[in-house]
């Protein structure tokens, strides 16, 4: 939100010079692709926005996160040993290790706002891993407001990064299609 968005753009994507060799990276006049594993994907994109959010102008970004989407092939480099062991844990104890690891997410000195939606798509328990989701992000440290079909986060880019990280690893099938549509904030003028 300033006229000098190129440069904070730019600025932003160089932050993701440490990733590619772990991930595909295609940038084009419309948007950044990233495919890959999840933990360098989302360290990644917790790079990219900090990066942007450190310049005093409003900063936002619009991600959309799939796992398991049966329209892609399997690519190797998208294996996630989180979710492999997932499956065989009660939702629990997936709820305390999310809130173990947002606890102990690097700090990034950068204070954002996030709104995001998780989508857990399939038959059978879908709604309690929704449930069991939503039960986590309220302990989670970063919660903030629940909202009409989504969930506002504010702290910290390490501590709220790592808590969408949580969610889109530990909720859901390990199987199955999760989708995460969220939209990141920082450095807006309506929190003045």
């Amino acid at each position: 939100m300033t006229s000098d968005f190129v440069d904070v753009i730019t600025s932003g994507l160089d932050a993701l010079s440490p990733y590619k060799d772990d991930l595909r990276i295609e940038t084009d006049d419309m948007s950044t692709l990233m495919v890959g594993a999840p933990e360098p994907l989302l360290d990644a994109v917790r790079d990219l926005f900090s990066a942007a959010a450190r310049r005093p102008a409003h900063v936002t970004m619009h991600v959309t996160l799939s796992r398991g989407c049966p329209g892609e092939p399997d690519d190797p480099s998208c294996r996630c040993d989180v979710l492999e062991r997932a499956q065989d844990q009660p939702l629990d104890e997936r709820q305390t290790l999310a809130a173990r690891a947002v606890k102990d997410a690097p700090d990034m000195g950068v204070g954002i706002d996030v709104q995001f939606s998780l989508y857990v798509m399939g038959a059978g328990g879908h709604m309690d891993e929704i449930y069991g989701c939503i039960d986590f992000l309220k302990a989670s440290g970063t919660f903030l407001a629940s909202k009409n079909f989504c969930t506002r986060l504010r702290g910290d880019a390490g501590a709220v990064f790592e808590t969408l990280r949580q969610a889109f690893l530990r909720f859901g099938p390990a199987e199955g299609h999760v989708t995460i549509d969220l939209t990141a904030s920082a450095n807006s003028p309506s929190l003045a």
